[in-house]
């Protein structure tokens, strides 16, 4: 029988492509992780895994709306004829005629009104760079400690808020150190990030294509400039170029501090350079702090003193804090969320986690001017626009005991969804029964989504230790 053809536009034998290149890739770099996870030795030879069909892979892994760098080649563009641009490019890497190409500088506004400087890479140098990370990532994934969440395969933001709220509610921990590095991207020593990444890469033309993407410099208004410091956010390599340098600063020294030197309880969290220890004695916090400090000097970081912050925090901080004649125990803000010591119906101790308020007024900012942009759109396209927003908004923000900032959030997007449709005509006249019976049908109603962070951790986790 003549086989049957196939459709028009179906992108199957493309898809089919991808799948069996990432399982071509995973296969080839096990051997990687068996031995990074069994011996502690340098990886002498690492440069053949980049092939061309990791570089197919690390293509798809990238953004398909990613703004273009200097080069100015979209994501698209570059799918025109990619077998021919990859055997081109695989070529050039391994002929040592590879260029990186400078960062474009461009800027954008963090939530206390400042500019956040972000590097926008060129298309081949993400790719070669996604490339490098699957390879590196093979051998970090097995020498990076637990407690490290951020920007690592099979972790994420929620991971990292279940393992703090099951540290403070399981472990003996009176005393919060909220921990920030002072612009550490920025700051980030090319000298050191160097001899880190020889104790174990010890392939010289790996180690020569990061050192290529860190002296590559920046392009703003036409003009190169030189970097001698620090990672480009917003690079693909920069999360785990950061993850490697804090590793052997903070993840290694600090592990060792609390066995060699604590008295009570410490636990740990990290999601890239933002920190929160828990301390069972304020003697420990103090003396950790001061360690903190010195130990990060030495390796050309500081501590933002202005957001570095130790409170009393926990079980029975608040009974301490009213004996003493105290107020309140004060909350701190972890990954988007205020930390807050609460109770249950039954008074037990329950920590409480609620959407950072300056977080939610910048997003409804950006909700209004949207809007006002949209305002002559028709409801079924407002609506659909609204539903994907809210719906983004609770993937993340709807865990237990957020359930109020969730229903304020929504009621907030309503009223200024109301405000908006008023304004298209004076004679409009939309109450708040019409605009209630809009939304019920277009917007979701909130609700709590994520699982109590003890059921999630306990199935992540199965055989998980207090010392972990």
């Amino acid at each position: 029988m003549e086989p049957r053809g196939e459709a028009k536009g179906n992108t199957e034998q493309q898809r089919t492509r991808r799948t069996q290149s990432r399982v071509r890739v995973s296969q080839r770099l096990d051997r990687v992780r068996q031995a990074a996870k069994q011996r502690k030795e340098r990886f002498t030879a690492l440069m053949h895994h980049i092939n061309v069909d990791l570089l197919y892979t690390a293509f798809y892994w990238l953004k398909r709306d990613a703004a273009a760098g200097v080069d100015g080649t979209t994501w698209r563009e570059y799918e025109v004829d990619l077998e021919a641009r990859l055997k081109d490019l695989h070529q050039r890497i391994h002929n040592n005629t590879y260029r990186a190409q400078p960062s474009r500088r461009q800027y954008i506004p963090k939530q206390d009104g400042q500019q956040r400087p972000l590097g926008i890479a060129a298309l081949e140098d993400k790719i070669v760079q996604r490339a490098v990370v699957e390879v590196l990532n093979a051998v970090y994934e097995q020498d990076f400690l637990g407690y490290s969440y951020g920007f690592r395969p099979g972790r994420g933001q929620h991971d990292a808020l279940d393992a703090l709220a099951v540290g403070i509610d399981s472990a003996k921990v009176n005393w919060i150190l909220d921990a920030d590095i002072r612009r550490f991207f920025d700051t980030v020593s090319h000298e050191w990030l160097t001899r880190f990444l020889e104790h174990r890469i010890g392939d010289p033309r790996i180690l020569r294509l990061i050192r290529k993407w860190l002296k590559a410099g920046v392009m703003e208004d036409g003009t190169i400039t030189q970097v001698e410091e620090g990672v480009p956010q917003g690079a693909v390599i920069s999360p785990l170029l950061a993850n490697i340098y804090l590793h052997y600063v903070f993840d290694l020294w600090a592990n060792q501090w609390r066995k060699r030197y604590a008295q009570g309880q410490v636990i740990i969290v990290r999601y890239a350079d933002d920190i929160v220890v828990g301390f069972e004695s304020v003697l420990d916090a103090k003396r950790f702090r001061e360690a903190l400090q010195t130990r990060i000097e030495q390796f050309g970081l500081a501590l933002n003193t202005e957001k570095t912050r130790l409170i009393e925090f926990g079980r029975y901080a608040a009974a301490n804090r009213a004996r003493r004649g105290l107020g309140k125990p004060e909350s701190f803000n972890f990954l988007g969320f205020t930390h807050i010591c609460g109770r249950s119906r039954k008074g037990n101790f329950r920590l409480r986690r609620k959407s950072r308020r300056d977080r939610v007024r910048a997003k409804l900012r950006e909700i209004k001017a949207e809007l006002r942009r949209r305002m002559h759109h028709s409801i079924p396209e407002q609506g659909k626009w609204l539903r994907q927003v809210i719906t983004g908004f609770f993937a993340y923000h709807a865990v237990p005991t957020n359930s109020k900032s969730l229903s304020a959030f929504r009621y907030h997007v309503i009223d200024l969804w109301r405000r908006t449709l008023k304004k298209r005509s004076q004679k409009d006249r939309t109450r708040w029964d019409r605009i209630s019976n809009i939304a019920d049908y277009w917007l979701p109603a909130p609700r709590i989504l994520h699982p109590w962070p003890r059921v999630r951790f306990a199935v992540k986790h199965p055989r998980w230790e207090p010392g972990a």
